[in-house]
């Protein structure tokens, strides 16, 4: 049987790139709602970075664990 097109190469690289549109997404509004919190109200900006670097690190654990994956799945 003759395939019309044929996928190559590693699927868990297209996997990863596909589980990265999440936390790409995810890192903006985190970003964003800092934004507008310290617009809103400029005095709470100290306290508001600290759930900035909070969110951002857990925004980009799953991005960790996707390329973690990607690699754990492809040696299989």
């Amino acid at each position: 049987m003759n395939s019309l097109a044929a996928v190559t190469g590693s699927l868990a690289a297209v996997g990863y790139g596909l589980a990265a549109i999440g936390p790409g997404i995810g890192v903006g509004i985190v970003f964003a709602a800092y934004i507008q919190a310290s617009a809103r109200q400029p005095e709470s900006a100290g306290y508001n970075r600290t759930w900035l670097i909070m969110g951002f690190a857990l925004s980009e654990a799953l991005a960790l664990f996707g390329i973690a994956l990607g690699f754990v799945w492809a040696g299989a």
